[in-house]
């Protein structure tokens, strides 16, 4: 991923968007083994494609599918008990692809000393292609100095701006946490709702019911300000 110089955590917000590549590695695996292999070495670029594409061909759709390694070995190999394993693992759990990758293998090497059955293969042409996800990221010129300008902000900006702040930023960038929350927190003091936001699970919802929960996260917190400025002032 091409990275930008910011700090999205320090003075005012600036937000920025991505444009996404994808771009075929030439790698495939016609079986669970093959499979992992393959996981272990492959960029994490790759990991990320397939456990977060899904949410950018399904931006208003509620996000369901597993990961792209669930549905090949569910679907294609018909491996039930390993697909529900790697269906079960929760991405929001993780803070680096690296983490992620780990978490996998880990599950799919259970698998293989826990079973006895043969390995299934693919037939040709339905073997697992891997694909790399390439981002470039942009700045949109939109800039927030405090609430009331962020909530309007995050009103007019693109899906693939908020796909950013909250997704690549956490697990790509390794920041630990999404850039709103870094930001309310460090800039504005504002702990109670940066945790509030980090407590929402974005992997649950579309783009664009993830923005209007942030937005109806911030906007109760600017009415409460204006409620006790309000009391403070007619005392």
């Amino acid at each position: 991923m091409s990275e930008p110089n910011m700090d999205a955590d320090v003075g005012p917000f600036h937000f920025f968007t991505r444009l996404n590549l994808r771009e075929l590695t030439g790698l495939k695996a016609k079986n669970v083994r093959e499979l992992l292999e393959l996981i272990r070495t492959v960029p994490g670029s790759v990991i990320y494609h397939h456990t977060h594409h899904y949410l950018q061909r399904h931006q208003l759709l509620s996000p369901e599918p597993p990961n792209d390694f669930a549905f090949w070995v569910t679907e294609i190999l018909q491996e039930q008990k390993l697909g529900e394993k790697l269906v079960s693992v929760n991405t929001s759990d993780f803070k680096s692809i690296r983490d992620l990758r780990e978490k996998i293998i880990a599950t799919i090497e259970q698998h293989l000393k826990e079973s006895k059955e043969e390995l299934r293969t693919a037939h040709k042409g339905e073997e697992f292609h891997f694909i790399k996800s390439i981002s470039f990221i942009f700045p949109t010129g939109y800039v927030a100095h405090d609430l009331s300008e962020f909530s309007a902000i995050l009103k007019k900006i693109t899906v693939y701006s908020l796909y950013f702040h909250m997704f690549e930023a956490k697990l790509r960038l390794e920041k630990g946490s999404n850039d709103f929350s870094l930001w309310m927190e460090k800039s504005l003091g504002e702990k109670e709702l940066a945790q509030r936001i980090v407590r929402l699970d974005p992997y649950t919802y579309t783009m664009e019911a993830l923005r209007q929960k942030i937005i109806q996260l911030v906007e109760i917190r600017l009415a409460k300000t204006a409620e006790v400025r309000r009391i403070n002032a007619s005392a």
